[in-house]
């Protein structure tokens, strides 16, 4: 079992079906107009393609969402184990109104790069930025990224 007192992201549940049943919602709309109103072969096979890409992207979601992010002592980590950055890796926090980051998140800026990642709604990592947020409650989000902050700023 978790610590309770770790700080922890996790998607907030209206949010999080809102955004997979919009989804869900545009792929099964796509096939059926595909079937039902068929037009040039050429696009009733885009419609097809984007439908089931939007139907997959849903479930994607949902499994996704159906976790939560850890700030420990190591760094953030998913609730599957998976280590998202290292504390000693994070260079610096980002969640300024102009920044490039996921609604109601914040972004990280890593010393060293990674494997590109997308957990859809909950969080991304491109390279040397990591995106955390999405579906997700800003208020668990500022914390977090406040306590990021603080430990960067103790560490010096």
């Amino acid at each position: 079992m978790a610590d309770p007192f770790q700080p922890r992201i996790a998607a907030s549940q209206p949010r999080r079906w809102l955004g997979v049943g919009m989804l869900v919602f545009l792929g099964g709309l796509l096939i059926y107009v595909a079937f039902t109103t068929p037009p040039d072969p050429a696009w009733q096979v885009f419609l097809l393609v984007m439908g089931g890409a939007s139907l997959w992207l849903g479930d994607k979601m949902r499994r996704a969402t159906d976790g939560w992010i850890e700030l420990t002592d190591e760094g953030l980590v998913t609730q599957s184990g998976e280590v998202i950055a290292r504390m000693d890796d994070i260079e610096k926090v980002e969640r300024g109104m102009l920044a490039f980051k996921p609604s109601n998140g914040f972004m990280l800026k890593t010393k060293t790069p990674a494997a590109n990642r997308w957990e859809p709604g909950l969080w991304w990592r491109t390279g040397r930025r990591i995106g955390v947020g999405g579906v997700t409650p800003a208020s668990q989000s500022k914390v977090m990224a406040d306590l990021i902050s603080a430990r960067l700023i103790e560490r010096g």
